[in-house]
């Protein structure tokens, strides 16, 4: 887990995932490539891996956090969508425990009423996975989309706090 913070920071942007695993690790490789981006606000770039309960207290001290992580759902690989999740049975699902993992921490911070409020960035890969470090072509040429979501995720909060409806 690696935490590329800016100080500061309004908003948490997150990315798990398993990076043992190639695509399933975009969320994890999506931060790496946000590293050097610019935002429209201060935002904390976490590297949160598998996810799981030890990334609980640093949920907790934001109030708005974009996630990012692969989804098995169907659309064609390197499709980037934004998710607003209720529930944790709103998040698509994944190939690995880290989907138990982050789907028990967001219910548990929930429950604890600290959840801060989500975007989740979704990026579409197949089921079967090869063991390798690196993402295919399709879906690292799916960075970019990644990054533009996660801006636009940025835009609707800001929109959020300055038109309280």
């Amino acid at each position: 887990m690696e935490n590329l913070e800016q100080g500061n920071a309004e908003i948490l942007v997150m990315g798990v995932g398993n990076i043992l695993l190639g695509d399933e690790g975009v969320g994890v490789h999506a931060i790496e490539y946000m590293k050097d981006k610019s935002f429209p606000v201060k935002v904390e770039l976490l590297d949160g891996g598998t996810g799981g309960f030890h990334l609980l207290s640093l949920v907790n001290e934001y109030k708005k956090m974009v996630l990012i992580d692969a989804a098995c759902d169907g659309h064609s690989p390197g499709t980037v969508r934004i998710i607003k999740p209720k529930y944790s049975s709103d998040f698509p699902r994944t190939l690995t425990t880290h989907d138990i993992g982050l789907k028990d921490l967001i219910e548990t911070a929930s429950a604890l009423e600290k959840l801060p409020e989500i975007y989740l960035v979704v990026i579409s890969i197949n089921t079967s996975q090869p063991v390798r470090l690196t993402l295919s072509d399709e879906i690292a040429s799916a960075l970019p989309n990644v990054y533009n979501a996660v801006v636009s995720s940025i835009y609707r909060f800001i929109k959020q706090k300055s038109d309280p409806r």
